[in-house]
């Protein structure tokens, strides 16, 4: 069980980002993301999105550097991702 994190590579606001996601729990990563100082405003359905100067960060933290595709692949399997298009309007 473990906090993962993907290479930064998704362009917004002028700056690149990574997914941090936990592959146990909503509560491991929220109590991680809170530790190192990540706004809950970050949080998006599974996934906190963090910006590029953060990830060395993160990494040095616990956070474990993993390809995106092993990332998701890992959120899949824990049973912990949401995918927008599926989730009930509000």
């Amino acid at each position: 069980m473990a906090i993962l994190i993907d290479p930064p590579a998704w362009p917004a606001h002028g700056t690149l980002f990574s997914h941090l996601v936990s592959d146990e729990s909503y509560a491991e990563l929220h109590a991680f993301a809170a530790a190192a100082g990540i706004p809950e405003r970050a949080f998006d359905l599974d996934h906190y999105d963090v910006p590029i100067h953060m990830h060395a960060t993160l990494v040095e933290r616990g956070a474990v550097p993993v390809r995106s595709r092993e990332l998701v692949q890992r959120l899949i399997a824990s049973g912990l991702r949401r995918r927008k298009h599926l989730e009930p309007a509000e």
